[in-house]
């Protein structure tokens, strides 16, 4: 505005008359540089924020339910959540590897991640620290977990993703104990392409999420390994199935072509055991219910889209097993004070059990409870104990 001005003044002094629409061309323009994005920059160390790129797991138009400080805040609409309503990824039962980057230093090399070729360095997008692969063809970084072998028969991976037009997409590798590549998942902004021994499958993303539509947006990526069954998911679509891979994989990297001008970017992963609860199809019988698959924003009581998944795994057992009703709980780990763990929690909980409400489910059939770090399932001191007492309890009563 201050630029529109000085032109006008000059205009003036020049003795230039300035029609309507020279001066709705001067507007429009100066809007126009205001709405421009400024690509993600490669921080060499300094604390830099970039605040300009969108985060489509969160955005205004996908709105989740939020609690309020005191109380659970129920919408008097169904949120635009309803896009995931035949979701169907549910994440393993145990974490085997989690990080969000919280424990690291901005333009440093994440503290839980091996290097095995190329660059790689931590900068913050969004306020929240992300990997990025800044050089390698392949760069290749892999999780730090003590065991050599940690995929069974059955595992999830997740992840958040980010591309630039001029970047390469990530690829996930699936190896053996020694790193020999077994299976190869290369993400782009048209679908996946999955590589398994001599076979070769693509998926193509919808229409309306493809190329243009997918640059400069945060993705969240699931893939389910079941048995030599494999299925990817991005955002809220089953984008490949790949039905008969009989290669067991026993570790997994992330790789791909980076260079720091076009570096590839990723966050929040995880790496869980066992591929899914089984919860429809049958009479409910047991006690309770804990699930690791129910995400929240840091610190926040906002529900990730990519928990729908287990949201629409609990509502079918309501409405399969009526005679039911769940107290839902919910759990932190030990970072933070008691009070603060115990007050997120209750949110958390009042979240879950809104979200549930507009799903459909009668309100008289949940209660929610915060139970901050009291009740932990392993233990607090290991980075994979915290990330496993991070979760959600459906407990019957």
């Amino acid at each position: 505005m201050k630029k529109m001005f000085f032109l006008l003044i000059v205009a003036f002094f020049c003795g230039i008359m300035v029609s309507n629409a020279q001066l709705g061309n001067i507007i429009k323009n100066a809007k126009n540089k205001a709405k421009e994005k400024i690509p993600p920059v490669v921080n060499a160390g300094n604390n830099t924020d970039n605040t300009n790129s969108t985060d489509t797991s969160a955005s205004k138009a996908d709105t989740t339910v939020t609690a309020s400080t005191d109380q659970a805040t129920i919408p008097a609409a169904p949120p635009v959540l309803k896009t995931y309503a035949n979701y169907d990824f549910i994440p393993g039962s145990t974490v085997i590897f989690e990080d969000n980057f919280s424990e690291d230093q901005d333009g440093e090399f994440p503290s839980h991640w091996d290097l095995t070729n190329g660059q790689g360095v931590l900068n913050k997008m969004d306020n929240q620290e992300t990997f990025f692969l800044t050089d390698g063809n392949y760069v290749k970084v892999s999780p730090l977990v003590k065991k050599k072998k940690y995929l069974g028969k059955e595992f999830t991976i997740e992840f958040d993703t980010y591309l630039t037009e001029g970047a390469y997409g990530l690829r996930v590798h699936l190896n053996d104990s020694t790193d020999n590549n077994l299976i190869a998942i290369q993400t782009n902004s048209g679908g996946v392409d999955c590589n398994c021994g001599d076979k070769s499958l693509t998926g193509s993303f919808p229409e309306e999420m493809r190329y243009n539509n997918y640059f400069n947006k945060w993705h969240h990526f699931a893939i389910a390994y079941k048995n030599g069954q494999m299925k990817v998911y991005c955002d809220a679509t089953r984008v490949l199935v790949f039905p008969s891979c009989s290669l067991e994989p026993d570790r997994v990297e992330f790789a791909g072509i980076g260079d720091v001008t076009n570096p590839i970017i990723f966050k929040n992963i995880r790496v869980a055991d066992g591929g899914g609860m089984n919860m429809l199809g049958k009479k409910f019988t047991d006690t309770k219910i804990i699930t690791h698959g129910i995400n929240f924003d840091v610190n926040k009581a906002i529900i990730k889209p990519e928990s729908m998944g287990t949201l629409n795994g609990i509502v079918q057992i309501l409405k399969d097993n009526p005679e039911i009703k769940f107290e839902i709980g919910g759990h932190t780990d030990s970072d933070g004070d008691d009070a603060s763990n115990m007050k997120l929690s209750q949110q958390r909980a009042d979240a879950v059990k809104a979200q549930l409400i507009v799903m459909g489910v009668d309100a008289s059939r949940l209660t929610a409870k915060g139970y901050g770090e009291s009740k932990p399932m392993a233990d607090n001191s290991s980075f994979e104990g915290k990330a496993n007492n991070r979760r959600v309890e459906f407990v019957k009563m």
